[in-house]
């Protein structure tokens, strides 16, 4: 709630004034004066949130640093707090929480917070579905994805429908990839760390190569024999045109899962990344840690995550072999 009289109505019009001409120093100092006399006020928080994190620019966004995070989702937190209706406060912090700390338990929790206050919405389904993937828990999906796809659940755009579908897809095949054996990170003597360690030089092929080494040739001899099948007729370029955009399709849908396989221990040292930024405790070899391989998922990270992971690493303090995501779905 904003007071628009007095002093501290002047403090939010200052606030305001100083974001539109740019001044993001000047909007903070000013918000945070106002939230000290006004510790309800969201939408000051909500500033707060946001001038606390990078300028949004025309070019190359600049990404946050850990303080700049942590800040901003303490920020966050109040704002939910105060009005749990603020969709735009629950998505930032949900992203920042899971790509910028990699907190996923108190992600978790972030978004059955929210399931709290809208039951019928499909994002933190979505979300949640998302993070249990990542860590290795593919049947505690099973509840939510039926749960995501009831009727009960309120009606979505097109996108969202895409991304309901897409996760149910991520999770079926992730599970079929490790339907022998579920990598657990935390577990030192698992075989999967014998076989990342015998690829730790290895790294994982980008999904735009793989495309134009694998799918690309087969594409270009699929529309060589279409040409020599169908002659040089008037409508043969265009349906030839026809059947190679048809064939790049299908053979780019079912190659992922060949891709997927190609970089499976590139996969599995991402959950351990995972693991390590969720527990804050470290689980990951040093001669794996210092490989082509690590260097190279590491170098994707945004900054307040190689920041927090240089931290745990610091601390040294080990994983326990029977640690277990905690699940706020099913404790309740």
């Amino acid at each position: 709630m904003v007071v628009d009289t007095g002093g501290k109505g002047d403090l939010w019009m200052d606030a305001i004034e100083a974001e539109k001409r740019g001044d993001r120093e000047e909007s903070l100092r000013v918000c945070r004066e106002l939230v000290i006399g006004e510790p309800d006020n969201s939408d000051a928080w909500m500033m707060i949130a946001r001038m606390e994190l990078p300028a949004p620019t025309k070019g190359k966004q600049e990404m946050p640093s850990l303080v700049q995070t942590a800040k901003s989702v303490t920020a966050l937190k109040k704002v939910v707090q105060l009005d749990p209706e603020n969709r735009r406060a629950w998505d930032l912090g949900g992203t920042l929480l899971v790509d910028h700390l990699g907190m996923m338990e108190d992600a978790l929790i972030w978004w059955e917070e929210r399931r709290g206050h809208a039951p019928t919405e499909v994002t933190p389904l979505i979300e949640q579905v998302s993070i249990l993937v990542r860590m290795g828990y593919y049947e505690e999906c099973a509840d939510l994805i039926e749960e995501m796809f009831s009727p009960e659940m309120e009606s979505v755009d097109g996108g969202l429908r895409m991304r309901m579908g897409r996760v149910s897809q991520t999770v079926s095949k992730a599970s079929k990839m490790e339907e022998d054996e579920i990598f657990r990170p935390n577990q030192p003597k698992h075989p999967r760390w014998d076989i990342i360690e015998r690829l730790k030089k290895k790294k994982p092929i980008s999904q735009g190569l793989f495309l134009m080494l694998f799918v690309a040739p087969l594409a270009f001899f699929i529309g060589s024999a279409s040409m020599i099948f169908i002659g040089n007729s008037g409508w043969a370029l265009p349906l030839v045109f026809i059947i190679l955009l048809v064939a790049v399709m299908v053979i780019s849908r079912l190659s992922m899962n060949l891709l997927q396989s190609i970089n499976r221990h590139a996969l599995d040292l991402e959950r351990a990344i995972d693991y390590e930024t969720t527990t804050g405790q470290v689980c990951i070899p040093n001669s794996i840690r210092e490989s082509p391989l690590y260097s190279s998922l590491m170098k994707g990270k945004m900054p307040a995550i190689r920041e927090r992971v240089a931290l745990i690493i610091e601390s040294d303090e080990k994983i326990p072999v029977k640690w277990d995501l905690s699940i706020p779905m099913l404790q309740d």
